[in-house]
């Protein structure tokens, strides 16, 4: 097996496991609400971390061919996991975040040409 794809697989597991752990962490020191338990925090979570582990999974191969799709891909990436944190809506987060890769592929493209 090549050393690339264990390394993307350690990455997502690793990105994926921090996206469902730390709200666990982080929001253990927030107010008890209707909403707050611990297992509505990971179901919570879980949208965000699919997204982000799709994203890393299906943008390395393209960047590992073309590393013009780096910056795209980090801008979207970037939007993404700010829009998220800022709405908690996944739906959003993902449509900005595919926005802003478009974008700057766009621009890229237009300053290249």
């Amino acid at each position: 097996m090549s050393t690339n794809v264990i390394l993307v697989c350690l990455l997502v597991g690793t990105v994926n496991y921090l996206f469902r752990y730390l709200p666990l962490r982080m929001g253990a020191r927030q107010k008890s609400g209707p909403k707050s338990g611990p297992l509505s925090r990971v179901l919570d979570s879980i949208g965000i971390a699919s997204i982000c582990a799709l994203l890393v999974v299906s943008s390395t191969p393209e960047i590992l061919r073309d590393h013009q799709k780096l910056l795209p891909s980090l801008a979207g990436f970037v939007l993404l996991a700010l829009i998220f944190w800022r709405t908690k809506s996944i739906i959003i987060a993902t449509l900005t975040g595919a926005l802003a890769y478009g974008l700057v592929f766009k621009v890229m493209l237009m300053a290249a040409g």
